[in-house]
């Protein structure tokens, strides 16, 4: 594609003059004119993209959301509440006794400091989820641009072999 100028190359395959392309249509027809892949895997540019914080964000709510967590976090309790209602009722140690006024201070706060970050890592997903989408689209546009250029190509060769042919036809002709 060398030969051809970026900026006819869009106004005839994309019907669009350069300084209309989206970021995504000019990488592609950058990637054809260099001759180079434009496909890249998006959980790779997502992880190079993410700050301490998200990758934070998504650690949390992984392990959050799992079911280890859960039952670790039901064990902790069930715990709580039997050392403080059983145990140390008997030595008049039970630093937290029904109704268990601490612990609910403990599961506020644990709450809400969760669900931000969950959210946090949710949009985080969704940013994920947005950089996928502009990725396969690229790719999917340098595929159709391809089809398109083959199909330039092939009816280039097709004129020249009839062209060929008209020419041999004409002299079988005249001769004839």
């Amino acid at each position: 594609m060398a030969q051809i100028p970026l900026a006819d190359f869009a106004l005839r395959l994309l019907r669009k003059t350069p300084d209309a392309l989206d970021p995504e249509e000019r990488r592609v027809l950058a990637s054809l004119d260099d001759g180079t892949i434009v496909s890249r895997d998006a959980a790779d540019e997502a992880d190079a993209r993410a700050s301490l914080g998200d990758r934070l964000a998504d650690r949390v709510a992984a392990i959050g959301g799992s079911w280890g967590f859960i039952i670790a976090f039901t064990l902790v309790l069930l715990g709580w509440m039997l050392l403080n209602s059983d145990v140390l009722v008997h030595f008049g140690a039970a630093f937290d006794p029904y109704p268990y006024i601490f612990l609910n201070l403990m599961l506020s706060t644990l709450a809400a400091i969760q669900a931000p970050v969950i959210m946090m890592s949710q949009n985080r997903q969704a940013a994920k989820d947005r950089l996928a989408a502009s990725l396969d689209y690229e790719t999917n546009l340098r595929a159709e641009l391809d089809i398109l250029r083959l199909h330039h190509k092939l009816d280039g060769v097709v004129l020249d072999r009839l062209a060929a042919l008209e020419e041999k036809i004409d002299r079988l002709a005249a001769r004839g």
